[in-house]
């Protein structure tokens, strides 16, 4: 390969872009492409226009060398499923899979390649708009769901029909940002860098994961599309990645007002050695990479394996053999399967919040019910952030169809009441009267699709607009009522849950939301949702996540000089892991295979403990509880969170049925990383809490000791 031919893998241009700023780059991609200097191009969708783009790099370029096309396929492409915070309040694994297997499915119909998903980043900030991509607060549950996700997307031999290469992203620490805006700041220690924003990286990797990429924000100063440290030394030195790295949407350019590179050449200079392989639509490694290798400031070994690692993903999807895609294949809608799929996960990503005297699940001969709230009747909305061509083609079930159909014999009535934004009551009059009328309400609710995702910070996350006071006024009503919320992200809930009776999170659910929020309001679905992350009482209290550290000083109410604030109420409204049922659970039997085990054996991988703890369903109705291990390193040399989650398992129990959930707990459970760059996990002596029950507030307890 020429040096050119060399620079043109690492370049990605963009098709038609809707996702970033600038003018479209088709025609420059066409003639790049025929020219043999362009490895990949990104949202370009359809079989035959990813054929027709493709010819020009297989059929007129010298090498021959097939283009790879990717897309952000978030949850879903036809098919929109939850977003992935709602996925991650399902904790099952096999909902994520779900999402990945059918949106890689029709994806790759439509000549789809590659995906920048899953979204591995921790985040406990809800005003980053980004936190409705991830899977919360926690790195373990993350963890486990990312290489669920990767497995879905890529399964065994991703150059498969139907499988398409994941991407994790973004390379890293970008889920804390300093005051919740995107793109902003993030200053990390080594330490929470490692045990709370690698690990679902390291997940990925070790799933599989084909692609990762690298992250808008700085890590202690550097910017991650710069970070040698990240890039090289963490993910390809210790976790052994050999796929490829590919930068954000101009990322590598936007080293210059980030101020470490003074021009296109530093910038291209800086990436490409830090660990970048595949630049994203800005142009810097083309523009000057000829120039840069002849003066020695980037270093051929360095291009040629960033070159090597290109080339062997698409090998590895299959692309030499196989460059084209099935024009008469193309998936043109979702199919019925794909639909019960999309429809069975929004009902397990539901968490029940609240439910006073039992005002779930309304009877099923209830005569008449009165839906009111902007998002009663929306179908597009309940898409939410990032959804795929389908959400434009596809609309949404509303909640309003989905409980006529769920009550065919009661009167269903809509009144919108307001808008999701503005102040307009002229409404309420109307709704309030819908709810007088009838027998049960619900007051559908929430933020807009474009209120989270990407650029959509918000510093005040109470419900938008007057939806707030909409609640307080049909309340008044007196009737059977729950509030249904349909968000991107936690939200601040203090000013409805004294009102509400009942509160169920039904997140953005996805094009089968209605029928799934209906199912679990009538009881068809008994909700096993739990929070992944957690729900704070007021914005100023944020940062709010149950994995805090002690502090020298921790909270004591009758103590003035201990940590709390003085106009607020101790704790979150919700905790992570929260969520209801229409059942009972009950915990007994936490049991260890050791109450004592050496630290040095659990440090070299020779010993684990095991853990076992009996549930029981103590109601009248099967219903599914997830089972949560969370452990407390008691006295450490370096301060420990006062709980962090070690195991978790979505159970299915008949009324009455009890079932024996295990655990294992080894050194990657019990120990915790330093600040040391290198990488230094401790496994120390000493005890060791262990709660095993229905949230991080689980409160059966025993101890384990290391000696």
């Amino acid at each position: 390969m020429t040096d050119e031919e060399k620079f043109g893998q690492l370049q990605q241009l963009t098709w038609n872009p809707d996702t970033g700023p600038g003018e479209g780059q088709n025609e420059k991609a066409r003639e790049a492409a025929a020219e043999g200097k362009l490895g990949s191009v990104l949202n370009i969708t359809g079989a035959k226009e990813c054929n027709d783009l493709q010819r020009y790099a297989v059929e007129e370029s010298r090498l021959g060398i097939p283009l790879v096309f990717g897309l952000d396929v978030i949850h879903g492409f036809l098919t929109t499923f939850p977003v992935p915070l709602a996925q991650g309040a399902s904790f099952d694994p096999d909902v994520v899979t779900a999402d990945a297997e059918v949106s890689a499915r029709e994806a790759a119909s439509w000549g789809v390649h590659w995906t920048f998903a899953p979204m591995a980043d921790v985040s406990r900030e809800p005003r980053w708009g980004r936190i409705a991509e991830g899977s919360g607060e926690d790195p373990y549950l993350t963890a486990q769901l990312t290489a669920a996700k990767v497995r879905g997307y890529q399964g065994e031999d991703y150059s498969e029909e139907g499988r398409i290469a994941a991407c994790a992203k973004h390379f890293v620490g970008y889920g804390f940002p300093e005051g919740g805006r995107d793109y902003n700041t993030v200053d990390i220690s080594e330490r929470r860098l490692r045990d709370i924003a690698l690990p679902p990286f390291k997940a990925a990797v070790d799933a599989g994961v084909a692609t990762l990429m690298a992250s808008f924000n700085t890590v202690n100063g550097v910017p991650a599309h710069a970070n040698r440290h990240t890039l090289t030394g963490v993910l390809h030195e210790e976790f052994g990645f050999d796929g490829f790295v590919v930068g954000d949407y101009n990322g590598v350019q936007e080293l210059i007002p980030h101020g470490v590179a003074a021009d296109g050449a530093d910038a291209a200079a800086l990436a490409l050695g830090a660990g970048v392989d595949m630049e994203m639509v800005s142009t810097t490694y083309a523009d000057n990479g000829k120039e840069l290798l002849e003066s020695g400031r980037i270093d051929r070994q360095r291009l040629d394996d960033a070159v090597t690692r290109v080339l062997r993903i698409k090998a590895r999807l299959g692309l030499f053999e196989n460059p084209y895609t099935d024009e008469d294949g193309e998936i043109a809608e979702p199919t019925r399967s794909a639909r019960k799929q999309a429809r069975e996960a929004a009902a397990r990503c539901a968490v029940l919040l609240k439910n006073d005297e039992h005002t779930l699940p309304f009877a099923r001969d209830t005569a008449s019910v009165a839906v009111v709230g902007p998002l009663g009747d929306d179908t597009q909305e309940l898409h939410g952030t990032w959804a795929g061509p389908g959400a434009r083609k596809f609309p949404a079930v509303s909640v309003v169809e989905g409980l006529k159909k769920a009550l065919p014999d009661a009167k269903v009535t809509f009144a919108r009441g307001c808008d999701v934004t503005g102040d307009d009551t002229g409404g309420f009059k109307e709704a309030e009267a819908a709810v007088r009328a009838a027998d049960a309400a619900v007051v559908v609710v929430g933020e807009k699709a474009s209120h989270s995702g990407e650029a959509a910070a918000r510093s005040d996350i109470t419900l938008p607009g007057v939806q707030e006071e909409l609640i307080r006024r049909v309340a008044e009503a007196g009737k059977p009522l729950a509030v249904v919320v349909l968000a991107g992200r936690p939200l601040v809930l203090s000013g409805i849950v004294e009102h509400a009776p009942a509160v169920l999170a039904g997140w953005h659910p996805g094009i089968e939301g209605g029928n799934a929020v209906a199912d679990v309001l009538v009881g068809e679905v008994n909700p096993g949702g739990k929070l992944p992350a957690t729900f704070p009482r007021a914005v100023g209290q944020l940062a709010e996540y149950y994995a805090h550290e002690n502090t020298g000083r921790p909270y004591d109410p009758d103590n003035k000089y201990t940590s709390k604030y003085l106009d607020l109420p101790h704790g979150p409204l919700f905790p992570f892991g929260h969520g209801l049922s229409y059942t009972d659970f009950a915990y007994s039997h936490l049991v260890l295979s050791e109450k004592s085990v050496s630290a040095q054996a659990v440090r070299d991988g020779g010993a684990s403990v095991k853990v076992t703890v009996k549930v029981k369903n103590t109601g009248r109705r099967a219903g599914d509880e997830v089972v949560q291990l969370y452990i407390h390193d008691k006295v450490a040399s370096i301060a420990q969170p006062v709980r962090r989650l070690r195991g978790f398992e979505r159970v299915t129990l008949e009324a009455g049925e009890s079932r024996t959930v295990s655990f294992e707990l080894g050194a990657g459970d019990l120990g915790f990383h330093t600040n040391n760059p290198e990488g230094e996990l401790l496994v120390e002596p000493g005890e060791f809490g262990i709660y095993a029950g229905g949230s991080s507030e689980a409160g059966l307890h025993t101890t384990l000791t290391l000696t």
